[in-house]
């Protein structure tokens, strides 16, 4: 599985995007997908996750103002991200993995497959 992230970019405090990830090699639809991201000198961190039934997970800090959702026809999944704060800058990365327990997805070494990062910083 390849996966291409894109949506990232430069938006004020308070604004909002949307990123995309898009598979390739396999189809998603077994797939549980989700996002980490990574901020200048800090550890990879797990942002959310959606199974391959359409369960969703959040991390505490982004609950209430990300969405994640998948379309399965377009394997694709996207992260769409309201009420962005500075804290929310950082290198966001897609991830796949068909065999993972959905009790261990915040851990980085349960997915199997990443994309590049795409940027994202929030100025405040």
């Amino acid at each position: 599985v390849q996966l291409q992230a894109s949506g990232g970019g430069l938006v004020q405090a308070g604004g909002s995007l949307r990123l995309s990830c898009v598979a390739s090699g396999r189809t998603l639809r077994t797939y549980n997908m989700g996002w980490f991201h990574q901020a200048p000198g800090k550890e990879r961190v797990f942002v959310a996750a959606v199974s391959w039934s359409g369960g969703t997970y959040y991390a505490s800090s982004v609950k209430g103002r990300f969405t994640i959702s998948r379309d399965n026809a377009k394997n694709t999944a996207y992260l769409q991200m309201n009420n962005l704060k500075p804290e929310d800058t950082a290198v966001h990365y897609c991830v796949a993995d068909n065999s993972l327990i959905m009790s261990s997805i915040k851990n980085e070494v349960s997915w199997d497959y990443w994309g590049r990062g795409t940027q994202v910083t929030v100025s405040s």
